[in-house]
């Protein structure tokens, strides 16, 4: 079917999760969390009504980063921690899309650290999906800036004493304007948290907290320890930043909605670029 035809389909039936597959079997180990979260998202973007045409999503590197490739959406798959760049640039030029970007924690946290620090104080209007299993899944069970500090393991015995990161804590303080947590053992309730993100204006941080059991394997019993009794803050970021501080990680749902407007640094944007566009346009015609 060529792509004019996929478009008119769209506009004269509802979407089913099947029009955002691309087909593509995936390749996560068995039980992996990520299969949740792709159900999720597929089903999110079905509940919001947008074609795959109208939807690019942007990874990193990492186990959760081939995402892209097993929807029907854009995609781009990046390098490793660059992922936000990428998809601040893509949004900022077309507004038109919705962008979503989604990794892991060793990509987001770890190298990709400074940009989500900066893409939260950017504030641009697209989501940003983490699939957090605490540990470095495709490169073999290295502890990642989320690990609890007493994980033990072949390879760091005893743990490394490292107090984790927080990334809740983090995107609220740095300026994020929806913050919330779901859980891939729960892929209806993240359809539904992925939907209220993308429809809050602004930068939106999802962390998904998503097992990887083949490394750890205790992490099967997430399903025992999540709660849905996370309590939205909105407007206040020093009551909601020491609230996720106190949080022990297991909370579901919102726990931050900010006021800040994302639209003012898109209009700069655009009309930086119109300029930008009608300059190649004059000096192709001289």
């Amino acid at each position: 079917m060529s792509d004019t035809a996929t478009v008119e389909t769209h506009c004269v039936r509802d979407l089913v999760e099947k029009d955002f597959s691309s087909g593509a079997h995936p390749i996560w180990c068995p039980g992996c969390g990520d299969y949740g979260v792709l159900a999720g998202l597929e089903s999110a973007l079905v509940k919001l009504g947008r074609p795959p045409h109208e939807v690019a999503l942007v990874s990193g590197i990492g186990c959760s980063s081939r995402l892209p490739g097993y929807m029907s959406c854009y995609g781009f798959h990046g390098v490793h921690g660059r992922a936000l760049a990428a998809a601040t640039g893509l949004k900022l030029a077309r507004p038109d899309l919705e962008v979503i970007t989604v990794g892991g924690d060793g990509d987001g946290f770890s190298i990709g650290g400074n940009h989500f620090i900066h893409a939260c104080r950017r504030n641009v209007d697209m989501l940003y999906l983490v699939m957090d299993n605490r540990v470095y899944g495709m490169t073999k069970g290295q502890p990642s800036p989320t690990t609890e500090p007493d994980w033990d393991s072949s390879l760091t015995p005893g743990g490394i004493g490292i107090r984790p990161f927080n990334p809740i804590s983090m995107a609220i303080a740095a300026g994020a304007n929806f913050v919330a947590r779901g859980f891939s053992g729960d892929p209806k309730g993240l359809a539904d948290l992925i939907v209220e993100a993308i429809k809050w204006p602004g930068f939106a941080f999802l962390e998904v907290l998503s097992p990887c059991i083949t490394f750890r394997p205790e992490e099967f019993d997430w399903k025992g320890k999540v709660r849905h009794d996370a309590v939205a803050v909105k407007n206040d970021r020093a009551a909601a930043a020491a609230a996720a501080l106190t949080d022990d990680g297991f909370s579901l749902g919102v726990l931050f909605r900010g006021a800040e407007a994302a639209a003012e640094v898109s209009s700069q944007v655009r009309s930086s670029l119109a300029a930008i566009e009608q300059q190649f346009m004059v000096g192709a015609t001289q």
